[in-house]
């Protein structure tokens, strides 16, 4: 029996149940860097615990909602991983916009300011917080949205 540290790393992603890129991507390392990132650039609207704002479920007076909570009771895990990155990059309006939902949203794009591994160690510090099985549902989601 050939021992598993000398199977070629193709073999074994040919095998796994789970995208390849899933496998590699999702470690220690990505968290507390996205934890970092977090606090620095989406702490001070979504707070430093992922609470949100207070009354986030409630417009203000211009139609404007506060930032939800990225915690495992708000609603980003409904999305998929795709929209989420689409959502921090280009900012909420160009999303929804795009998509013609009629909200008004005050997120601010981050792609000029975040590259696209940054946003995704964000995004996983963020699920490492959920509990288990919120993470599987958004993780079922984001397959099922991207075909894999």
């Amino acid at each position: 029996m050939i021992p598993c540290k000398t199977l070629p790393a193709a073999l074994l992603i040919a095998v796994l149940p789970f995208s390849a890129s899933a496998f590699f991507h999702s470690g220690t390392a990505d968290v507390e860097t996205g934890r970092v990132l977090y606090i620095e650039h989406c702490a001070v609207c979504h707070g430093a615990n992922l609470e949100g704002q207070p009354d986030w479920r409630s417009s203000d007076e211009n139609g404007l909602y506060p930032a939800p909570p990225h915690d495992g009771t708000g609603h980003t895990w409904h999305h998929d991983d795709a929209m989420l990155t689409d959502y921090i990059t280009r900012g909420g309006q160009a999303v929804l916009d795009d998509m013609g939902v009629a909200f008004t949203s005050g997120m601010p794009g981050f792609g000029a300011v975040l590259e696209e591994g940054e946003i995704e160690a964000i995004l996983d510090y963020i699920k490492s917080t959920w509990p288990e099985p919120v993470r599987r549902a958004q993780a079922d989601r984001s397959r099922a949205v991207s075909g894999d």
